[in-house]
């Protein structure tokens, strides 16, 4: 056994033991580690944006702040906001006899010790948000952050060890390595985000231990233009939302649907759009850099691909600037035209500043386009079309589905969030992330009483018999 493997099981057995010896914890309690959480979030808020900018080669402050600071931020709040009240008892109906005095309830008991499998895109917020969840429940919490990001994980690293004892909340550090150790513990519950294919590798890893998982996984969002829609503003808002952290984040629109004939409307609008948010790009603060060199790669590797099998590709460079030698890994807005379904990029997940447009046309024939891939983590309808849109709603599954803009589902804290497919299982944010990290324990309650025998207890008689045959004919 490895030294990093013996490290781990003496950390979930020291956390395990700690749990058990304390019971659950008050709803006071909960607040207040989730509250030690936000401490420390305003305590490092600059030392986060020096540090995500560092792992990226370029990235805003305000963005970090918005992404890393301020999104935890709302979590916290929603979570502290809620626990006393999600933590009460739910009442269930009893099927007792009238004549007995009994009630049926559910308790949300913690689940126990929660690992956390944090991805790169937005290092800080991916690790800490789902951990409101782990907290407001009862839980002890193990967090491994992605290699990626070594200054992030090594902050986030000091800041959670200034405020908890490794009983309570730890962080492990490593390589993918011991990324594929983690998964493989005995942890209660198991939440990882990241890719697809990865994620399949956690759930194997999860299933030695028979540990239930939340993956929160990626996928090629589509977004889908109605004839209907303002289409001005419906090209906008994709794009606004298409360049946050330049499309690295996991509910980034992969692939616009628009109404036949308007693609080179949407190129116009698109290039206005970008040369007014952008006007330059490679020494623009604005403008994220793509996280290393190997995405870069990737990116470069599925615009050569599509180019060469017939694809149309359309370099977006408001400033002509020349990115073939450049500081950062600055990757210019591209949107992707005539793509076919033996193209890389209409079978990955993009992760970046890329975007594929494909003309539609009719309804129908865009429902068909999106329920031919595997179910995405959101989709997203531009339209004021009413029956229409619950037409589209009604004949497509997705993770979440925002309307009439992009990514925004993702923010509404009372909404779950989660995958479904090859998306993701599980659900977190709010109540339904409270429910998640919890066992759902259901408990039957019946007042002592004499013991009265009766018909139904044996020996059985036949008019027992006689009544159980009626009132099993009268259900039919």
């Amino acid at each position: 056994m490895k030294k990093q493997e013996i490290e781990l099981r003496c950390l979930i057995a020291l956390q395990k033991e700690a749990q058990l010896a304390e019971g659950p914890p008050s709803a006071e309690e909960r607040i207040a580690r989730m509250r030690k959480v936000i401490s420390q979030l305003v305590k490092y808020q600059v030392e986060i944006c020096q540090v995500v900018n560092a792992d990226f080669g370029a990235r805003s402050d305000v963005l970090s702040l918005m992404t890393e600071v301020m999104a935890p931020i709302n979590a916290y709040q929603d979570s502290a906001a809620h626990v006393h009240e999600w933590m009460a008892p739910e009442e269930r109906k009893s099927n007792a006899p009238p004549d007995q005095e009994a009630r049926a309830w559910i308790e949300y008991q913690p689940v126990g010790v929660v690992g956390i499998m944090s991805p790169w895109n937005t290092p800080i917020n991916l690790a800490l948000s789902p951990l409101f969840g782990v907290l407001a429940a009862g839980n002890r919490a193990i967090i491994k952050p992605s290699e990626h990001t070594p200054r992030s994980s090594d902050l986030l690293k000091q800041m959670i060890e200034e405020a908890f004892d490794q009983s309570v909340v730890a962080i492990v550090t490593g390589d993918d390595e011991v990324g594929e150790t983690f998964c493989r513990m005995p942890f209660d519950h198991l939440l990882f985000t990241g890719g697809t294919a990865t994620g399949r590798e956690v759930m194997r890893g999860a299933a030695e231990h028979l540990t239930p998982v939340t993956l929160e996984l990626g996928g090629k969002s589509p977004v889908i233009i109605s004839k209907s829609a303002k289409f001005d503003v419906a090209v906008e808002k994709i794009i606004s939302g298409k360049l946050v952290n330049a499309g690295q984040i996991c509910v980034a629109p992969d692939t616009v649907l628009t109404p036949k004939g308007s693609a080179a409307r949407f190129v116009e609008e698109a290039r206005e759009i970008i040369a007014r948010q952008y006007p330059t790009i490679l020494d623009n603060p604005d403008y994220t850099a793509i996280i290393n060199d190997s995405h870069y790669q990737r990116l470069a590797d599925y615009l050569d691909n599509a180019q060469s099998k017939g694809a149309e590709v359309i370099e977006i460079n408001p400033s002509q600037e020349n990115f073939s030698a450049q500081t950062h890994r600055k990757f210019p807005p591209t949107l992707v035209l005539n793509v076919s379904e033996d193209m890389k990029i209409a079978q990955e997940e993009i992760m970046g500043p890329i975007l594929i447009i494909h003309e539609y046309e009719d309804i129908e024939a865009a429902i068909t386009y999106v329920n031919a891939k595997p179910r995405p983590l959101a989709l997203y309808y531009f339209g004021v079309d009413s029956p229409e849109r619950e037409f589209v709603l009604s004949r497509t599954v997705s993770g979440g589905v925002t309307i009439n803009d992009v990514m925004r589902h993702f923010h509404q804290h009372d909404l779950p969030f989660g995958g479904v497919g090859a998306s993701g299982m599980g659900r977190y944010h709010g109540f339904e992330g409270f429910k998640q990290f919890s066992h759902a324990r259901a408990v039957f309650a019946i007042n002592e009483a004499p013991i009265e025998r009766g018909p139904m207890q044996p020996p059985f008689s036949d008019a027992v018999r006689e009544a159980l045959r009626k009132q099993i004919k009268s259900v039919s």
